[in-house]
């Protein structure tokens, strides 16, 4: 394929350079900046699609962001690529304040407690959900019992409350980042407009002045007295 490495990415190596990157969080931070700011669209549409991929970090649709990001966007009229980078905001760095934000919004709303023990036990219903569909996606061709027990706790205790607490956090962050990129998008695409536009009035300064040497080369020529 074309596409494929030549060199493929050991499974601990991938894992290693997502939870940090070569380079660390603050280049990866910064190389996506940068490529975001050269978008070619207008700044109200990328801000739109940055609207859209910083909501969805907020949702526990985990593995789907990129997704749910795109669709947003296009739904809004923003930038889908634009939509895509934002998702960055949902990183290993980020996704525990996430969480915690969207889990305890979501429990007030909801008008539940989520106690202290309930928090230490997160991890434990992650990985009851994740046997769940294991254990059940091998159920289909062995003759084990279907149980969703940890599936149905993990849904009531920490996806729906997720679902519904990261609408609020979720909304203010997106409108957030909405507001403050679309000034600076605007600022930087008008200097580098304006840096575009000097550097082509430079080459046709250039330009100009190199035939206007050539044009008067033969006349420099024919003022020159006659040898001899």
């Amino acid at each position: 394929m074309i596409f494929k490495r030549r060199d493929p990415k050991p499974t601990l190596r991938a894992i290693a350079e997502f939870l940090w990157p070569r380079g660390g969080w603050t280049r990866a931070f910064h190389y996506v900046k940068h490529r975001m700011r050269r978008l070619p669209d207008s700044p109200e549409r990328i801000a739109r699609g940055i609207w859209a991929g910083v909501f969805v970090t907020f949702t526990p649709l985990f593995g789907f962001h990129f997704v749910f990001a795109a669709l947003l966007a296009r739904l809004m009229k923003g930038n889908i690529v634009a939509s895509l980078m934002a998702t960055f905001v949902g990183n290993p760095l980020t996704f525990v304040f996430i969480a915690l934000a969207s889990l305890k919004t979501g429990h007030w709303v909801l008008g539940t407690e989520m106690t202290e023990g309930e928090l230490r036990s997160l991890s434990r219903k992650f990985g009851d959900a994740g046997s769940d569909l294991w254990q059940n996606a091998l159920a289909i061709f062995t003759d084990a019992r279907v149980d969703w027990s940890g599936l149905a706790i993990f849904s009531r205790d920490v996806f729906y409350p997720y679902l519904i607490g990261g609408i609020v956090p979720g909304m203010i962050c997106a409108s957030a980042a909405y507001y403050l990129c679309v000034p600076v998008l605007r600022a930087y695409q008008k200097r580098r407009r304006g840096m575009i536009k000097a550097k082509f009035e430079a080459m046709k300064a250039k330009a100009a002045a190199k035939a206007e040497g050539k044009r008067k080369e033969p006349a420099r020529r024919s003022s020159k007295p006659p040898a001899g």
